[in-house]
């Protein structure tokens, strides 16, 4: 039946979901806008410093999107592999020459903004999963090196994202690999083992590093030093809990004047809820859990229709979507600890803004190939 209403909202005679293209422009400029709000005190030589960055990055976001349009997804299914190559050649590159920020060196500096590979691993990783499992399902679903394979992929990324560091982007990948092999058929017991593997590495993670172990802390009681530690989520909490229920409006935010560190990227949610309160905040959540139906809408339609490599894919973006969106608003909102990870389309954030932005065009493309079939379906049976 879900199906079936699926396919009822597909309007064969537009050439795009106009629902999904829509909902994304609107988050890319309410996230311009909250750049702008956000980093005004940043700079006070040029205020706009941040929004003009913005706007370059948009350009380029918008621009990559339209080249992406053009390109069938069978060319995504037989490059897959090589721009997985290529990502981990680039996380090789950055441990050498990358630029340090806050003690990681994530960043390939690139003049108008510095180029994250970690972002654009989550994708390369994203389609050769999908082709794998379009190539693999029914392994995956019998035995147990169907369901290894992958796993060994992701740890490789995994081991040279945590050199960055960048435990958030693992933990990512991580949820996303297992939610897309839960969806292809693999068996429970394999998803209890690796889960549990999963927790342990993580907690030897955190032991293994004193800062993270520090951050922990911190998560469960960020007032025991509300001046050090914990002071970046007392100052979120403290946001939150100013913008009430409508908020002190557009630009009155008080922690934004270098109060709220970050406020503009990882924290950026704590700003929204300060100016535009819990009314703003929900329209904004419904929107990212709409984009978020509608990715995986596609590509359970797409696997319905036998496009197994385009219906996996739209899902694990479609995962990807909504888990860093609820990463991100816990950790601000302190129901976990903390995680660098970006508010999709919102906080400031070249690489974020373009990979995700090229993941959209290819859910459009999706969409589009899909409702090409459905057209040639119908010249067919009126002849």
């Amino acid at each position: 039946m879900t199906f079936f209403w699926i396919k009822k909202q597909v309007n064969p005679n537009i050439p795009f979901d106009n629902q999904l293209l829509w909902t994304v422009i609107g988050l890319i400029v309410f996230g311009l806008i909250m750049v702008t709000s956000s980093s005004m005190a940043f700079n006070e030589s040029d205020p706009f410093f941040y929004t003009q960055r913005e706007l370059i990055q948009i350009g380029m976001s918008l621009f990559l999107m339209g080249i992406t349009l053009y390109i069938p997804m069978q060319r995504w299914q037989q490059f897959g592999s090589v721009l997985l190559i290529l990502s981990i050649i680039m996380l090789i590159v950055v441990l050498g020459i990358g630029s340090s920020i806050n003690g990681a060196s994530r960043w390939i500096p690139l003049g108008v903004f510095n180029f994250q590979p970690a972002e654009l691993s989550k994708l390369s990783l994203f389609l050769f999963l999908a082709g794998y499992l379009a190539r693999k399902s029914e392994e995956v679903q019998s035995g147990f090196w169907g369901f290894f394979k992958p796993m060994v992929v992701m740890a490789v990324l995994s081991i040279l994202l945590l050199k960055q560091p960048d435990l958030g982007t693992v933990i990512v990948l991580f949820m996303v690999t297992i939610g897309i092999l839960f969806i292809a058929g693999a068996q429970l017991w394999q998803f209890i083992a690796i889960l549990l593997t999963g927790v342990g590495a993580v907690v030897c993670l955190i032991l293994y590093e004193s800062y993270r172990l520090t951050r922990l802390m911190t998560f469960l009681d960020p007032w025991q030093d509300a001046t050090g530690a914990g002071y970046q989520l007392v100052a979120s909490l403290m946001a939150i809990g100013n913008g009430g229920i409508t908020g002190q409006g557009i630009g009155n935010s008080i922690f934004k004047l270098r109060y709220l560190p970050e406020c503009h990227t990882d924290f950026i949610f704590s700003i929204i809820s300060e100016e535009y309160g819990y009314i703003g905040v929900a329209a904004l959540l419904l929107l990212l859990f709409f984009l978020t139906f509608k990715a995986l809408a596609i590509g359970y339609r797409a696997l319905n229709e036998g496009s197994q490599f385009s219906g996996y894919l739209a899902c694990e973006i479609g995962i990807w979507f909504g888990f860093q969106t609820f990463v991100n608003v816990g950790v601000t909102s302190g129901m976990l600890p903390t995680k660098g990870l970006t508010l999709p389309f919102i906080s400031y954030g070249g690489s974020s803004l373009i990979v995700m932005s090229i993941a959209v065009a290819i859910l459009l493309r999706i969409d589009f190939e899909f409702r090409q079939q459905q057209t040639q379906a119908r010249i067919r049976s009126i002849k």
